[in-house]
């Protein structure tokens, strides 16, 4: 059984139920929360445990920062049996009320980045599965937690010149946060048959630097990491419903 070139497994090596997330870390961490964790690869900025969450087995997989990464994980992904996928990442908020470490859940997003243009024209929508959306609700609307579901943007860059302009823009059409990944795991899932979600930690404020808002949440910041893990939890309760 042939290893996938990038993500450097095979079939027997990966759940059907997966997590994906940008950063190699926060697999470690996620790992954590689930049984007999075991490192089955490591390559570039793909980081994956395999292991259990309640009997179920799972696998966790990070995808670097960026659509093209995560699309690389997400097809040779699919090419190992995986048929649910859950992205646990990190957003910047798009509106005042959403606070460092509260949760988005997207229900849909904006397609502003370029990775998934490359398969099917910006017009085909990015949206989420029901069934998974629907398990992430039911489990954080029983927790004592603030999250919040909608639409989010991504996005390939946080360095644009007129990357203010483009907040402001958004915010006004209702658009939660942004992050770099979530439209195209929905795009391209939904055109290879996956059922797809994202629940993004909030790591800046509306209009707050993003340097700043980075910097708090690699230091550790207790409140995001707290949300950071929630976000996984909920990620594991709404895969292993699925099983």
């Amino acid at each position: 059984m042939s290893k996938q070139p990038h993500i450097c497994v095979d079939a027997s090596q990966i759940s059907p139920l997966v997590i994906v997330c940008g950063e190699p870390d926060r697999v470690n961490r996620i790992a954590t929360l689930i049984e007999n964790a075991k490192l089955v690869s490591e390559n570039r900025e793909y980081r994956l445990f395999t292991g259990y969450y309640k009997g179920k087995m799972v696998t966790i997989c990070s995808t670097g920062i960026g659509a093209p990464s995560l699309i690389i994980a997400l097809e040779e992904l699919k090419q190992c049996g995986a048929t649910h996928i859950v992205r646990v990442g990190s957003a910047g908020a798009m509106q005042e009320n959403i606070q460092l470490g509260d949760l988005i859940v997207a229900e849909a997003a904006v397609r502003d980045e370029g990775a998934s243009k490359a398969y099917i024209k910006a017009s085909y929508p990015a949206y989420s599965s029901f069934v998974l959306l629907k398990a992430l609700d039911t489990f954080l609307a029983k927790q004592s937690a603030s999250y919040h579901l909608g639409l989010v943007r991504s996005h390939d860059s946080f360095y644009t010149d007129d990357e203010t302009e483009i907040c402001h823009y958004w915010n006004k059409k209702g658009v939660l946060g942004a992050d770099m990944e979530t439209s195209a795991l929905f795009a391209v899932g939904r055109l290879r048959g996956l059922e797809v979600a994202s629940i993004l930690n909030n790591v800046v404020l509306y209009q707050q630097d993003v340097k700043e808002g980075v910097s708090q949440y690699v230091n550790d910041d207790q409140a995001l990491m707290k949300g950071e893990n929630l976000a996984a939890i909920a990620a594991l309760e709404a895969l292993c419903q699925q099983a």
